[in-house]
């Protein structure tokens, strides 16, 4: 199974257009080590040739222009891209839509709450209605039991529902419900192959971490460092737990976690731009190192 990540930053990217804080600063300038970032999205296949999105950001052009295998080869209009697969219907995960509406109808696979919040609140599958078959969605199962993209049958799906808060122009924002938010175990069914990825991931459970350790990789939450990161930047009130992320310090933070699983390979992803593990001599990129777990970066790409 081939794994292509597009976008490896949280929503804004990494410098961050409107942001001056000591990261955006640093890279702009080029005082500090660190790369830019666009904003997250992975791309999985079995062949190279046929390809599922999972989630798709408002970066979506430049990430299809800079990776060969996704852009057409075989006719006038064309691409590699078989179906999307949506983890939620945040605004980094879902408008590139909109920038796929040449290629309608699109073939997307979401959860019954994501598809409420994408025709309501966020309605892009109404928008997406004025171009040749709009959006041909399906629903996501979240009872445990897989599915497949069309054509890409060699691929099978589970959907994972993490606790985690809708987006804030969701009709039930206040009131949670099962498949807002969800992580995927992908597997190759012929090599068995598996991937879990989980780009926002607000809380572990029991269950949780033992299915994570089941698989041969984990691409999972990398927003914050901290709980209260947006406060020590300056840029912000909100906790990270307010926003439904876990972050990777502390006492039980995602590098806790992660230390009990020591099979599979742990990347993190979905990296808040003041995030300090962006950059690559910091002490907490350090930290991370030593703990066996990978930062995710724009073009990185693996077999598994």
């Amino acid at each position: 199974m081939k794994v292509m990540v597009l976008g490896s930053a949280a929503g804004g990217g990494f410098p961050q257009w409107n942001c001056n804080c000591n990261n955006c600063c640093g890279v702009r300038s080029g005082s500090l080590d660190a790369i830019p970032r666009t904003q997250s999205s992975i791309a999985v296949s079995v062949d190279g040739e046929r390809w599922i999105l999972f989630n798709a950001s408002p970066d979506i052009r430049s990430q299809l222009e800079a990776n060969p295998p996704l852009q057409p080869k075989r006719g006038r209009r064309d691409t590699g891209v078989h179906g999307v697969v949506l983890a939620d219907s945040q605004i980094d995960h879902t408008t590139g839509l909109l920038f796929l509406r040449e290629g309608c109808p699109l073939r997307v696979y979401c959860t019954d709450m994501v598809a409420q919040d994408l025709s309501t609140g966020f309605p892009i599958f109404v928008m997406l209605q004025s171009w040749d078959g709009g959006v041909i969605q399906t629903t996501v199962p979240i009872d445990g039991s897989a599915f497949q993209v069309i054509g890409i049958e060699e691929i099978s799906i589970t959907a994972i529902p993490l606790d985690g808060k809708a987006p804030p122009y969701s009709p039930h924002r206040h009131d949670p419900h099962v498949g807002d938010n969800v992580g995927y175990l992908i597997e190759d069914t012929r090599s068995q192959a598996s991937l879990f990825y989980a780009p926002g991931l607000g809380q572990m459970s029991s269950a949780l971490l033992d299915m994570m350790g089941g698989a041969d990789c984990v691409m999972v939450d990398g927003t914050f460092w901290s709980e209260d990161e947006m406060q020590r930047a300056g840029v912000g009130t909100k906790l990270a737990s307010d926003m439904g992320h876990l972050p990777q310090s502390g006492d039980e933070g995602m590098l806790y976690w992660l230390s009990k699983i020591p099979g599979p390979r742990k990347i993190l992803i979905h990296i808040n731009n003041t995030n300090p593990i962006l950059i690559e001599n910091s002490p907490e990129r350090k930290l991370v190192e030593e703990s066996g777990v990978e930062v995710a970066y724009d073009g990185m790409a693996f077999d598994l």
